[in-house]
């Protein structure tokens, strides 16, 4: 059987697809959120790279703490979260966010506030660089 909540911090390059089959069950629902780092920075301009720092331990101990808490508020059954952190390029895979519960639902809500909770709740850092010079930001995306 598998753990309830699963939690990776990847440094590396990782396959999202790799991981979730690895990682799924034969639930009835599925939802599932990957996301990949833009080409473009938050003023608009040409993106070289992204990087993403994070506070060790304490970042999955937050992450852990929302997912708990968002499986009992939906009804939800198990969570997978898979983050990368250090230097990305545009297209790769930043975040695997994926949730399974006995009806679409609540999967599909569980999942969608498991990111929202990351984005706004876990310590990450995020640093674009354009032209060699590196660009802290202040907050997160919009919705």
């Amino acid at each position: 059987m598998q753990e309830k909540i699963t939690i990776q911090i990847h440094s590396q390059i990782f396959d999202p697809w790799i991981h979730l089959a690895a990682w799924s069950s034969q639930t009835a629902a599925l939802a599932t959120f990957v996301g990949r780092v833009r080409d473009v920075a938050q003023d608009g301009r040409p993106l070289d790279a992204f990087e993403l720092t994070h506070y060790p331990k304490m970042c999955e101990g937050v992450i852990r703490q929302n997912a708990q808490r968002l499986l009992i508020d939906h009804g939800a059954n198990s969570a997978l979260v898979l983050h990368r952190v250090g230097r990305m390029l545009p297209s790769e895979v930043i975040v695997l966010v994926a949730v399974e519960a006995d009806r679409r639902g609540p999967a599909q809500r569980c999942c969608m506030d498991l990111l929202e909770a990351i984005k706004h709740q876990a310590p990450f850092w995020k640093r674009e660089w354009r032209n060699g010079q590196g660009t802290w930001l202040s907050g997160n995306t919009p919705l």
